[in-house]
């Protein structure tokens, strides 16, 4: 048993900024990969960020970096992402996900929990 909860999303102008957060607990406190995914609309999920909440080594996808950066809160198992200049094409439904050892997957099937969703949407 294991459950992640997402918050934090929201609308914001271009240039704006958010921060998500994901909370781990049961199972998934104790599982070190965590990631953020994103889907918009019409669209695969794809990779945002990773990070191992052990060491905490990150990844980054190319079309966020320098503009995201993951985070974490290891006493609390809370994951976050901060999002800076935000643009239009990050509209997406953003979820977290958690697995035991897959950690920096870019591949949504080698995480076995994931949260509800949280809609980020970035007007021009």
């Amino acid at each position: 048993q294991g459950q992640l909860v997402e918050s934090g999303g929201g609308s914001v102008q271009a240039g704006g900024s958010l921060r998500l957060s994901c909370a781990a607990s049961g199972y998934t406190y104790y599982m070190a990969c965590m990631a953020w995914f994103r889907q918009p609309l019409g669209m695969e999920r794809e990779g945002v960020a990773t990070i191992n909440t052990d060491f905490g080594v990150t990844k980054y996808a190319d079309s966020v970096k320098g503009r995201f950066t993951v985070s974490q809160d290891n006493a609390k198992k809370t994951m976050y992402l901060q999002m800076n200049s935000l643009k239009p094409e990050d509209t997406a439904m953003y979820y977290c996900a958690a697995d035991r050892y897959r950690c920096g997957s870019w591949l949504p099937l080698n995480y076995n929990y994931w949260g509800q969703g949280t809609q980020v949407t970035v007007s021009s």
